[in-house]
């Protein structure tokens, strides 16, 4: 995708409601980034941050906010997003710069500070029917972050043969009826056909009846793994945050730092790996932060999210 860069001060025809939403693990961030304010102190002309999952702008306009010398490139591929980031972000003036492009294929045009990502789907995206990503609201069997662009889940559904997808669910889901609902997803096909609408709904209806009935009713509905799998699958989501946890200790300047919060186990080994592993990062966080009770009980979306930080070695 071309990059092309949003106005911040522009107002923004936002629908209500859509990304305001409360950035998840903001307090835990701010601390755990704290060291920008030592790493600000010896530029005087600022210094970036590149966020580069930007969303509805939350955690950007709050690290604007805690450190006045510093500037952020926020990158998302959701054009829903950006106009709703440029409409939040404008008080800042030309401290933040939106850009439309996924972090994996980016390169920054300047060394930063600091690079943050936010791996969540965001609340507005889950929301919203018509994204496709949510399995209680009627939908489009879409999941692509980037609507103009690739395949959605219902031609990838239509794509794979039954044990390719039932290795899918099975390796992105982590689900253990993998085998029984791919075979069940592919007698009921196909999904994708304009001549035979079918919605997110329907296919959830369809996945939680492969679970025994005593297990529909537990706290996570049956049909969370199998999203979690198609979504990870449409939008390369795992490759996609390999290439970034290569490329981003390239972008931070000695001392620059290296926040990324996950949100389920798959993403999470890879970030630990990655921060254990590679010789230019060394680890703050030996453990990860996660929510406190009282952001956990307001933001139940919180609950499983993860934010470890690393360090770029001299």
């Amino acid at each position: 995708m071309a990059d092309a860069t949003t106005p911040v001060t522009t107002p923004a025809a936002t629908p209500a409601g859509v990304f305001a939403h409360r950035p998840v693990l903001a307090e835990p961030l701010l601390a755990g980034l704290e060291p920008l304010e030592a790493l600000l102190a010896g530029r005087p002309g600022g210094g970036l941050l590149i966020d580069c999952t930007l969303g509805g702008g939350g955690h950007s306009a709050l690290l604007l906010e805690a450190h006045p010398g510093l500037r952020v490139l926020g990158l998302d591929q959701d054009p829903t997003a950006r106009t709703a980031a440029a409409a939040r972000l404008a008080p800042f003036g030309d401290r933040a710069a939106i850009v439309a492009a996924n972090f994996a294929a980016y390169s920054p045009a300047e060394p930063a500070l600091a690079v943050l990502a936010d791996l969540g789907v965001s609340s507005p995206q889950l929301d919203v029917a018509e994204r496709g990503f949510s399995f209680r609201l009627a939908g489009p069997i879409d999941m692509r972050m980037n609507p103009t662009a690739g395949e959605t889940a219902a031609e990838l559904i239509d794509r794979l043969e039954e044990t390719a997808l039932a290795d899918l669910i099975y390796g992105y889901g982590e689900e253990r009826l993998s085998r029984r609902i791919a075979r069940r997803i592919k007698e009921q096909g196909p999904w994708g056909d304009p001549a035979r609408p079918r919605d997110t709904a329907e296919l959830a209806y369809l996945v939680a009846g492969c679970y025994p009935p005593a297990a529909r009713r537990g706290r996570i509905h049956p049909a969370t793994r199998t999203f979690q799998a198609l979504r990870i699958a449409v939008n390369d989501e795992l490759a996609s945050l390999e290439r970034l946890l290569a490329a981003a200790p390239t972008w931070l300047v000695s001392g620059g730092l290296l926040a990324i919060i996950s949100f389920h186990s798959l993403e999470d080994r890879r970030v630990k790996t990655a921060f254990l592993s590679d010789e230019r990062l060394e680890r703050i966080t030996r453990k990860p932060l996660v929510a406190s009770p009282e952001e956990a009980d307001a933001n139940p979306r919180s609950r499983s999210a993860k934010l470890r930080i690393a360090r770029r070695r001299p």
